[in-house]
């Protein structure tokens, strides 16, 4: 199967309210559309985790970013541009997305991909896409297609093809978040 092939699969799923697996500039993610409240319930069920706690959201350009974000600080814009690993931006006053992936205090977590597949995949989906790593709450996180349960494997709607042969270490993203008021945490270096 091509890479656009699949992408083509996986973007049906994503516009059925359905669940993926895929493959991204860090780890293996689970992912639906973003905008879509009933999909991003379902990727809280099978993380067996509680809505309390926030996912990520993917984009494909920081033009994108500004589609979810009121009012975006001109600080992060440097860090997405700037940023020499994946980095992802909490970010106030979340728009245009699922109420039950707004974090309580109104902001949401996005990030910029550059790697060819999970970019492609969101340049042509031209939504967020939920981004939270392939496991189970509390066990540790699928670097590669290897390391995801078959728990998992199975409970998705589609699971993509591209770079299943993989086997290297991947890291999680680095998280800042950013207050409109200007304030700065580093959440995970």
């Amino acid at each position: 199967m091509t890479q656009t092939e699949d992408i083509k699969n996986a973007i049906e799923v994503l516009r059925q309210g359905g669940v993926i697996l895929y493959p991204t500039d860090t780890i293996w993610g689970i992912g639906c559309d973003a905008t879509n409240a009933e999909a991003v319930a379902k990727v809280y069920a099978l993380k067996r985790r509680a809505d309390s706690k926030a996912l990520i959201c993917l984009v494909d350009s920081p033009t994108r970013m500004a589609r979810y974000v009121r009012n975006v600080p001109n600080v992060a814009w440097d860090l997405v541009e700037l940023a020499t690993k994946p980095t992802t931006v909490i970010l106030d006053d979340a728009v245009n997305l699922a109420p039950n992936l707004v974090a309580e205090d109104g902001s949401v977590a996005l990030r910029v991909t550059a790697e060819p597949f999970s970019h492609e995949l969101c340049y042509r989906f031209q939504k967020a896409l939920v981004s939270t790593s392939a496991n189970i709450s509390g066990e540790p996180a699928a670097q590669n297609y290897a390391d995801i349960s078959a728990e998992l494997l199975q409970a998705v709607d589609y699971v993509c093809h591209s770079r299943r042969q993989e086997h290297q270490p991947h890291a999680p993203s680095s998280i800042i978040k950013l207050t409109r008021d200007g304030e700065v945490t580093v959440i995970r270096k």
